[in-house]
């Protein structure tokens, strides 16, 4: 990408431009000032801008002759068009996490971050505001299709964070919590529903919350019962998991839990019902887990039927399948006789995809060792990717050291 200084009276304003940023100018320019233009204005071939309008404003108010652009010259009319919308639009679909937020601007001490618009409580209404648009779906106009049908593009994927557990899967964790911690599931609380707030939430004595919090402020929701000499077994993504349980017991199964909402996320738990422990696997838990959402998406799918035909058939995926993985296999007009579907098929209305072949007894042994073959290369082929891709990372100095402490600490 190759950025150009352009003089700002050579840059021309989309006049067509549906973005309103008057109120934004002041801390744009101040940025600028602060910071220096970091983020160049983009323009097309004609100069005309496709984004960055506020900063050239703010260019203007702060008396540069100069801006740095760059121009997009690999992007047709169209796309130069959605690109103008969706570089606005995107940003509009997150929000702040207010308390690493507030963490983040106590650090900052010899710059007056309220230059570029850090209001606590603005921030906070601007928050509700994304939230209750995110819950109720107010994205859309009504009366305006076109606008509605663009926005959809930009909506966000679900998470964890939008969803609720499968009742077969939470009733399958809890009654694995029940046994290994010989807990009463009568103390489980779950606080974490839609519009709820597990800060304001009643928590009885010798509660337990068993639940499937936001994944997005896990660290911070841990920290909130640990404080509060809350006991918890929460939810948390499996690789991820040390991120959040630096106090805490890091139960990590990374099983596959399919979510209400479609999400599939290998999931671990975080719990502090572990006395001293760091983190532990839980291998009767994993298979309790799978099994539930195993049984979860059955009940959610239809199941395609699976055909295997005799050795004596030949389809064009099974020579598909051989070719992939460098196997010859081969057969004369002699040897074979096409077939649409097997009588037994016919019996069920079903046939061979695409028609097949019958083969003789000698083609289908041929037949029966090159599959073999071919299914041990694959196997030789899928050990050779994962070595190739392996980096074993190994131990510094300073590391071996405090191995060596732990060690000698028991």
């Amino acid at each position: 990408m190759q950025i150009y200084d352009v003089n700002i009276t050579e840059l021309i304003p989309y006049a067509k431009n549906p973005r309103k940023n008057d109120a934004a100018v002041d801390a744009t320019a101040a940025s600028i000032k602060e910071f220096g233009f970091k983020v160049p204005i983009v323009i097309d071939r004609n100069n005309v801008i496709v984004a960055g309008h506020t900063r050239l404003k703010a260019a203007s108010r702060l008396g540069l002759k100069t801006v740095p652009c760059v121009i997009a010259d690999d992007l047709s009319d169209e796309q130069i068009k959605a690109f103008r919308l969706a570089d606005n639009k995107t940003a509009e679909l997150a929000c702040w996490d207010l308390q690493l937020l507030g963490e983040e601007l106590a650090e900052i001490t010899d710059i007056d971050m309220s230059l570029f618009a850090f209001d606590p409580d603005k921030l906070q209404a601007d928050n509700e505001w994304f939230k209750d648009r995110e819950q109720e779906g107010k994205s859309h106009e009504d009366g305006n299709e076109e606008y509605n049908n663009f926005v959809d593009k930009f909506e966000q994927k679900k998470t964890t964070d939008d969803c609720y557990t499968p009742a077969i899967v939470y009733n399958a964790i809890s009654g694995w919590v029940q046994n290994e911690y010989n807990v009463n599931p009568a103390t489980f609380i779950r606080p974490f529903y839609p519009g709820g707030d597990y800060t304001n939430e009643k928590y009885p004595p010798g509660c337990i919350v068993m639940d499937n919090p936001p994944f997005s402020i896990l660290a911070e929701i841990v920290r909130f019962y640990t404080e509060r000499n809350i006991r918890f077994f929460l939810f948390a993504p499996s690789l991820t998991i040390f991120s959040s349980s630096s106090s805490s017991c890091a139960v990590v199964v990374g099983a596959p839990v399919t979510y209400e909402n479609g999400a599939v996320v290998a999931t671990s738990f975080i719990t502090n019902l572990e006395d001293g422990k760091r983190f532990r696997s839980a291998p009767d838990l994993y298979e309790a887990v799978k099994a539930a959402d195993e049984e979860n998406r059955k009940q959610n799918r239809t199941e395609l039927p699976k055909y295997s035909y005799p050795d004596y058939v030949v389809t064009a995926a099974g020579l598909q399948y051989l070719s992939k993985h460098g196997v010859q296999f081969s057969a004369s007009l002699s040897e074979t006789e096409r077939i649409s579907a097997l009588d037994m098929q016919k019996e069920y209305g079903k046939a061979i995809f695409g028609n097949g072949y019958l083969i003789s007894e000698q083609k289908a042994a041929e037949k029966a060792a090159a599959e073999k073959a071919a299914a041990e290369k694959a196997a030789a082929e899928k050990a050779a990717a994962e070595k190739a891709t392996a980096y074993k990372w190994d131990l510094s100095e300073r590391e071996k050291e405090i191995v060596r402490r732990l060690s000698n600490s028991n």
